[in-house]
């Protein structure tokens, strides 16, 4: 396997149809999207252990957050938290201290609430069943399934945002609104039992040269969502908030305030929903970091 600066796709048209469900079409685009692979695939951190603590962390992680961004912040996060139990046992600060630069800092909470359930209810072991994970906060159906698939091996079918990119590309070019329930039956014949975690990684590595090299695929996909700006959003005050409290142990609910140049009522609305969410608690007329 090797990663290029240079790699280009010459796949500009549909190179399967979804009539041809053969298997000798269904082996030519498996060996399509392996060949890439071995030749592209991208050598993560992540992607060099099979403890299902850490595809746990990464996994979680790479919800909504670009993977550069993540290659840089995941091995800071486990050596802080180097297993499930220092991460169940840490201070919410802390956590919430090293997440940052992360986004969607309530991610962080359902990773730490994930390690504490482990702990109490599965003996510090996580378990190796869909099903059971798709319950654990924060983790829905697809990412409790690509967690069986990396941390297990398991022959799971599940479609995210790559994925669905490289079905729509190779097998719906010439379709709009393009609905998942089309897709999945697709991956399913697809699906590479022989090694999942390694098909996987193939496919996703092929979406995401796909979005830099075609116009995005995903936009013929019922399920697109453009991602709302994050300047002057509440989710941009939010993490200003939090690198507040972050940074002095208590403030007053006044001081917060003045020290985001936003409006108070618009603050004080978010300083509610931190609260609710349990990021921070109110002391008195202030607030501090939530336990």
């Amino acid at each position: 396997m090797k990663n290029s600066d240079q790699e280009t796709l010459d796949h500009t048209g549909p190179q399967f149809s979804r009539d041809d469900s053969s298997r000798p079409g269904i082996l030519a685009f498996q060996q399509m999207v392996l060949s890439h692979y071995e030749q592209y695939g991208r050598d993560m951190a992540w992607r060099n252990t099979t403890d299902p603590y850490q595809i746990l962390v990464s996994e979680i992680m790479l919800q909504q957050t670009q993977v550069e961004r993540v290659t840089t912040k995941f091995p800071e996060f486990i050596r802080a938290f180097p297993d499930v139990a220092k991460l169940a046992a840490a201070p919410l600060g802390n956590v919430l201290a090293v997440w940052q630069g992360m986004g969607y800092n309530r991610r962080a909470i359902a990773l730490q609430k994930c390690a504490i359930r482990v702990m109490n209810e599965y003996n510090g072991i996580l378990p190796a069943d869909v099903d059971i994970l798709a319950t654990f906060p924060g983790i829905g159906r697809a990412t409790a399934s690509s967690i069986a698939a990396f941390a297990f091996n398991m022959p799971v079918v599940f479609i995210e945002t790559n994925i669905r990119r490289v079905f729509i590309h190779f097998f719906f070019a010439d379709t709009e609104n393009v609905n998942d329930a089309e897709i999945f039956p697709l991956v399913e014949q697809a699906l590479y039992r022989n090694n999942p975690r390694v098909w996987y990684w193939a496919l996703m590595d092929l979406g995401s040269a796909l979005k830099k090299t075609v116009p995005n695929p995903n936009r013929r996909s019922v399920h697109y969502t453009k991602q709302s700006p994050f300047e002057g959003s509440d989710r941009k005050i939010r993490g200003a908030l939090l690198k507040i409290l972050l940074k002095y142990p208590f403030l007053e609910e006044e001081e917060i305030i003045g020290r985001v140049a936003e409006d108070p009522h618009r603050v004080r609305r978010i300083l509610g929903a931190l609260e609710a969410d349990g990021f921070i608690e109110r002391r008195d007329n202030g607030f501090v970091l939530g336990k």
